[in-house]
């Protein structure tokens, strides 16, 4: 039962963004700017070519193969722990990392970059240009419950 939990959990992930990434697509132009939750967020059309912060983004075919290289070894790590007894954080780290994984690299095969749209309205101005989607912070998540999971372990 935990198994299909975990799976509709990245799936639910891969879908919001997926959709949220289409509606940003069709309704704001490249760089422009809404602000949204009482102007505590930024919602901008960006289109990173690269991996984090546009890291590679002169190699892009290069940045999509170790994307889906990645992808595939973690789903072939989160199905693994299956055979454990317990360990949800873990596996929910898994799933959270797996949902956003999949939605950033479906983005970079088929779009040839990824959609980013929420920035925070900061002062400092090289702070206000980072652009994320929900996929960056799930893969954040993924990760930091991945290590507390792991450290529960031991």
């Amino acid at each position: 039962m935990t198994v299909i939990i975990f799976a509709i959990l990245a799936a639910g992930i891969f879908l919001l963004d997926l959709l949220i990434k289409n509606y940003i697509e069709t309704h704001l132009e490249v760089g422009q700017e809404k602000s949204v939750c009482r102007g505590k967020l930024l919602i901008r059309r960006y289109h990173n070519r690269g991996a984090f912060l546009d890291a590679g983004e002169k190699r892009q075919k290069a940045v999509a193969l170790l994307s889906l290289l990645l992808t595939l070894f973690m789903t072939v790590v989160f199905l693994s722990t299956f055979s454990l007894r317990g360990n949800s954080t873990l596996r929910a780290g898994l799933a959270l990392l797996l949902g956003g994984a999949y939605s950033n690299t479906y983005d970079r095969l088929t779009r040839n970059y990824v959609v980013d749209y929420v920035s925070f309205p900061v002062k400092n101005k090289r702070v206000r240009r980072v652009v994320f989607n929900i996929s960056d912070f799930c893969i954040m998540i993924g990760a930091l419950l991945m290590v507390l999971g792991d450290m529960r372990r031991k």
